[in-house]
């Protein structure tokens, strides 16, 4: 049967009703309960008692089927994870005294505790959908009910926003007990929890203080569980005791990332990878993020499989440098520097109904299969992630109206120079004032972001922003136009098209693929960053590699491709990335 829309036991269920009958009030109860399962507050109100009891003087316990715990469709941890995830505390001889479960949910992680844990003093639980509270209380006093004689700690389960909960006040109350924070936080970003108009968000802030543009277009985007570790982490750094969270593969990465500033005590930061579709039915990279707490700063991680315990890498920060494994970056470390050439990320419409267009018998086709006439001038080749699959490529699938040759620039030129093209975005404004995104508030009509004169550059080469493939492309104008790419996509422009197929050998190599791979993260939303990419020293990659490579490289692409390119400027080329080298950390 369900109560306050929770599951509750046929135990539990026949203990209250016969227990809520010799309770005069929820006081009473409160304390009679207090006295004999140590549960803090099991009634916040009279309102709850009344209903209670109500409720379960209605049922016919001795007809009361056992409900499914498996009904809610969001990420609980299941009882046999739990277990699992305790078994491994104590593996690594964790005996807490006080517990914190910040997102306690249904309550398997703290049953899991009272049926191994017997040193337990105290327990905190933290979960802010109501029946989820109600749910642990229940399941808390079945173990009890089951388990007469089992160790018995202080219970607290709080009905509230884990970030208005007061962490430090318990903090101070704890300072000599060891602690356990154990649990499973959401595993959903602040943009997403926002757009359900969800309550369990932290306080409006710059979490991760980007600046501006960063912080518009998506940087300032985190993830909660990633906050609620921090929090967690900044009110208990200097306690005695660990952490075990379950969460996504990026919040550890990231913890690990940002302990180079924030330098946070904790030390010996391990990862186990779950099988979170076995766990979970869903298609997340998560892990069980394990650290001790109260010990020297710790700057790497190793990673392991949970199930079997063995090591696959350790990751993290080699001097200044962030890497995804230690072991393979000591192996092509010397072309980790500065690239003499800045990478552009590329446009960003948010409008791809409108902005983006397929050629079909002469004419112009959008996303809503509309036949458009427009003028040829603002129409440029178009490349997405999904199209940078050759090493070059002459022609593209989509086209796109270009409005700005330059972030801001003014667009009312369209209507006087390009009516057809001007009449075609105003019969769809509406599209353009839908767009969500802050960057847009205050520009000119029909505004894109990613534009600038390394646009215009006629010789590019590019990458994919989002696949996990190490694969550079030689993208060439076409109808002697540069090609345009979106902004999954992040490339360096070039005047002439010998430094661009340099480039591409020198990117192609596997001297770069082994180097990116052991700084990136697979997992990663975006596998190549312009962080990634600027990271690449080609003056120091073109050392590594002969001159009959490079050459035996340039035959190999001008018989496939029908290009027509020599190694005759390729010591120009060096030279002329040596003093760029120094200069190209160009602002956006």
């Amino acid at each position: 049967m369900r109560v306050f829309e929770a599951n509750i036991s046929l135990q539990v269920c026949a203990f209250l009703k016969d227990f809520l009958n010799n309770s005069s009030s929820f006081e009473n109860a409160n304390q009679k309960i207090l006295d004999a399962f140590s549960i803090n507050r099991f009634f916040e109100n009279s309102d709850d008692f009344q209903v209670l009891k109500k409720s379960v003087s209605l049922v016919d316990t001795s007809s009361v089927e056992e409900f499914d715990r498996s009904e809610y469709g969001d990420f609980q941890t299941n009882k046999d994870l739990a277990n699992k995830v305790v078994q491994h505390l104590i593996k690594k001889d964790i005996s807490p005294e006080i517990v914190i479960e910040p997102t306690c949910g249904k309550g398997n992680f703290i049953i899991a505790l009272l049926s191994n844990f017997k040193a337990i003093k105290k327990v905190y639980g933290i979960e802010i959908y109501k029946p989820y509270v109600w749910e642990t209380k229940f399941s808390i006093l079945d173990f009890l009910l089951s388990n007469p004689d089992s160790n018995k700690p202080e219970i607290t389960i709080t009905h509230c926003n884990v970030f208005d909960f007061d962490f430090k006040d318990i903090s101070k109350q704890i300072q000599l007990e060891k602690l356990l924070i154990i649990g499973n936080p959401p595993w959903v970003t602040n943009s997403k929890l926002g757009s359900l108009n969800s309550s369990n968000l932290p306080s409006k802030s710059n979490f991760k203080n980007q600046n501006g543009l960063d912080a518009m277009t998506g940087k300032g985007n985190f993830d909660i569980a990633e906050s609620i570790s921090l929090m967690l982490l900044d009110a208990f750094q200097n306690h005695n005791g660990s952490l075990a969270l379950l969460v996504k593969n990026s919040v550890v990465k990231n913890i690990v990332f940002d302990q180079k500033d924030k330098r946070y005590r904790v030390g010996e930061i391990e990862k186990y990878c779950i099988d979170s579709k076995k766990e979970f039915n869903v298609s997340v990279e998560a892990a069980l993020l394990y650290c001790q707490l109260n010990l020297a700063p710790s700057f790497e991680c190793d990673e392991f499989d949970f199930y079997s315990l063995s090591k696959k890498i350790s990751f993290g920060w080699l001097n200044s440098k962030f890497v995804s494994n230690l072991a393979d970056y000591n192996q092509t470390k010397e072309i980790d520097g500065v690239c003499p050439f800045e990478w552009r990320q590329g446009i960003k419409h948010d409008c791809s109904a409108i902005m983006e267009l397929e050629r079909v018998n002469g004419h112009f086709v959008n996303n809503q299969s509309d036949e458009i006439k427009l003028e040829e001038d603002l129409v440029y080749g178009f490349l997405k992630s999904s199209d940078l699959k050759n090493a070059v490529i002459k022609s593209t699938r989509k086209h796109t109206i270009i409005t700005q040759t330059k972030v801001g620039q003014e667009t009312l030129y369209i209507q006087h120079l390009y009516p057809d093209t001007y009449s075609y975005l105003m019969k769809n404004i509406s599209n353009f004032k839908a767009r969500k995104s802050s960057i847009y508030k205050g520009k000119p009509l029909f505004s894109i972001f990613g534009i600038g004169d390394y646009s215009f550059k006629p010789y590019k080469v590019a990458i994919s922003g989002l696949y996990k493939t190490y694969h550079f492309s030689l993208v060439l104008p076409q109808n002697n136009k540069p090609i345009m790419l979106d902004d999954t996509c992040y490339f360096i422009g070039f005047d002439k098209i010998e430094y661009a197929v340099y480039s591409l050998i020198l990117l192609n190599s596997s001297k770069t693929e082994a180097f990116l791979k052991s700084i990136t993260f697979s997992d990663a939303k975006r596998v190549f960053t312009k962080d990634i990419l600027m990271r690449l020293d080609l003056v120091n990659l073109a050392n590594t590699i002969s001159r009959f490579e490079v050459e035996t490289q340039i035959i190999n692409l001008n018989a496939k491709y029908n290009l027509d390119i020599s190694i005759s400027q390729w010591d120009s080329f060096i030279n002329d990335m040596k003093p760029m080298k120094e200069n190209q950390l160009t602002l956006f």
